[in-house]
């Protein structure tokens, strides 16, 4: 079916891509502004509508003012007008908020599995010097004691839900909600999967559902392989020494930090976990798993095959690398 453009509002957008982290959004977002007829501002991950979390301003803009400022750019040649919170999604009053702002918004989701999803976000809380638990287990179970304020990384400011892996990554109970709020045909989902297999065709999807023109783009850049840190000690003193910057407002020149930190990041593949620990997230997220599926009208009963039983299979990350976290940009680094 073909949309027609959203009418845009002055300083509004009126598109939002939800989530989920580790999903591919910042890819999307980064495909899709690069489309003349598409505006979406430089700065990502605003977290403007999720309220239930924390507004320090190392996670995104606190006050609507600064919020519509990201799209005053926005031309008349824009009718799309967009931004991408990857926590949205799994936010409990996001979605109520955006509704509020922009009755007619509409909503692209992209989606994983959970059982790869989980590991992939503690892989990359733990580069950014959020998570201090290297041992995903570990952290999984101290789920129900930081829900409760306990053992939660203190330089996670007031944003524990970051840490409830089984929270976040439960893509089936988000997903309903949202069409719960929300007319199925002013949400369009994305599985990683059909990114990573034919980018090009999930491009084109997203268009249409926004109602612009296919630019005819052949190139889809594939960003942020999997990562791991040299130490991780030294992230974390990065990450605090940004914080501190941040709250007392001090403006110092961080390109020695950001060398350092690069430095301290190598791409290369993750080490598998355990068997018994992927048998542990098939058997948690198998319900969600078959809800996504009903959702969705697709069998994704092969997410929860075991690595012996699956096809072969190249799998890669589209996921556009986060910026350094430095400064105002610190939060884009809390998705994908």
């Amino acid at each position: 079916m073909e949309h027609s453009a959203p009418q845009p509002m002055r300083g509004k957008p009126n598109f939002f891509i939800l989530g989920a982290p580790k999903c591919g959004t910042t890819s999307l977002a980064a495909w899709l502004g690069r489309h003349l007829a598409i505006f979406i501002p430089a700065t990502k991950e605003p977290n403007f509508f999720n309220t239930d979390d924390n507004r320090e301003p190392i996670y995104g803009v606190a006050t609507l003012d600064a919020y519509e400022a990201l799209f005053a750019a926005a031309t008349a040649a824009q009718p799309a007008i967009g931004e991408a919170s990857a926590f949205y999604l799994s936010s409990a009053v996001a979605v109520a908020n955006i509704l509020r702002y922009q009755p007619n918004a509409r909503f692209i989701v992209m989606l994983r599995n959970p059982i790869d999803m989980a590991p992939a976000l503690h892989a990359e809380l733990l580069i950014l010097g959020l998570e201090n638990v290297r041992d995903f287990r570990t952290a999984w179970d101290l789920q129900y004691d930081r829900r409760h304020g306990r053992h939660v990384p203190v330089l996670s400011g007031s944003w524990r839900r970051l840490f409830l892996y089984a929270d976040v990554c439960a893509l089936g109970t988000q997903l309903q909600r949202l069409f719960a709020a929300v007319p199925r045909d002013r949400v369009l989902t994305i599985l990683l999967d059909d990114a990573v297999a034919d980018p090009r065709r999930e491009y084109v999807r997203a268009l249409r559902f926004l109602g612009v023109d296919d630019d005819f783009r052949q190139e889809f850049p594939v960003y942020n392989s999997a990562r791991v840190m040299r130490c991780p000690r030294l992230t974390r003193a990065l990450f605090l020494a940004i914080r501190i910057k941040d709250r007392l407002g001090f403006r110092l020149n961080l390109d020695l930090w950001r060398r350092v930190s690069d430095r301290n990041v190598v791409t290369t593949p993750r080490e598998p976990l355990p068997r018994a620990v992927t048998d542990m997230l098939r058997c948690h997220f198998a319900g969600e798993v078959a809800l996504l599926s009903h959702l969705l009208g697709r069998d994704l009963q092969r997410w929860l095959a075991s690595p012996a039983r699956q096809p072969h299979a190249s799998r890669r990350d589209v996921t556009v690398e986060p910026q350094r976290a430095t400064g105002s940009d610190a939060q884009t680094a809390l998705s994908r």
